[in-house]
């Protein structure tokens, strides 16, 4: 703030930017760009895990309704599935190549599904998690970047008064105001990054809590089936 410039009775949020110090400026700009991009985060996320929770409920409809599973897979492996139907095809897959192969490898086949399974769901975990970490940043860094600015402004102020031997309330209110005005944004940046933060990891962590325990349910499915086929060597057909 300039020591000679007029003392304005303004205190609008425009006035407040306007007036501040460049490095404050840069500050606040920074902090409402990270806003920005946490509230595009927010959305895409909601949109996101509200698209795998229906996804999530169809398949579940659809496999147990009862239908072939050889039909369910080759209705799904020619897409790129998602959620559940990604774990399902991973698993038929290897089931598939094996059976395909002569069945010569059934003994490790069980061993060799549950490592698919716990890849593919790692993998659907990672996809839903993915940007998570840019809330969790913003939400623990805004205020103390923003408190950067308010000291940074708050020094820049007293400067200013020390310079024009002037301590009145009308010198000294705008160019606090102006540096608090940084702790404001910065708050503003990081309360809904941190609420949303919180709300998205636990739909994510029921997503992936979803999709084990599935896994665990098919995997148990294609163990019964392993069991048969060793107990009837003639029948090499999947589930």
């Amino acid at each position: 703030m300039n020591p000679v410039e007029p003392i304005s009775s303004d205190l609008s949020l425009w006035t407040l930017f306007w007036h501040a110090h460049i490095v404050v400026k840069f500050v606040m700009l920074g902090l409402i760009a990270a806003s920005i991009w946490c509230w595009g985060v927010i959305i895409d996320k909601t949109i996101l895990y509200g698209r795998t929770r229906r996804a999530m409920n169809e398949f579940e409809d659809v496999f147990w309704s009862g239908q072939s599973l050889e039909d369910l897979y080759r209705s799904l492996s020619e897409t790129q599935p998602r959620g559940m139907a990604a774990v399902f095809v991973a698993a038929m897959r290897e089931w598939k190549r094996t059976f395909e192969n002569g069945a010569r490898s059934m003994h490790g086949l069980a061993s060799r599904i549950d490592k698919v399974l716990d890849v593919t769901i790692q993998r659907e975990a990672e996809r839903l998690e993915s940007k998570l970490l840019v809330l969790a940043t913003i939400g623990a860094s805004a205020p103390f970047i923003g408190l950067f600015g308010t000291v940074w402004g708050i020094m820049n102020s007293f400067q200013s008064i020390a310079a024009s031997k002037n301590t009145s309330l009308a010198v000294v209110a705008p160019g606090i105001a102006e540096a608090l005005f940084a702790t404001a944004v910065g708050l503003f940046a990081a309360i809904p990054a941190v609420i949303a933060y919180n709300k998205l990891q636990a739909e994510a962590s029921k997503a992936t809590g979803r999709l084990e325990s599935f896994a665990d349910e098919f995997s148990a499915i294609l163990s019964r089936q392993i069991d048969e086929a060793r107990s009837h060597p003639s029948d090499r057909q999947a589930a």
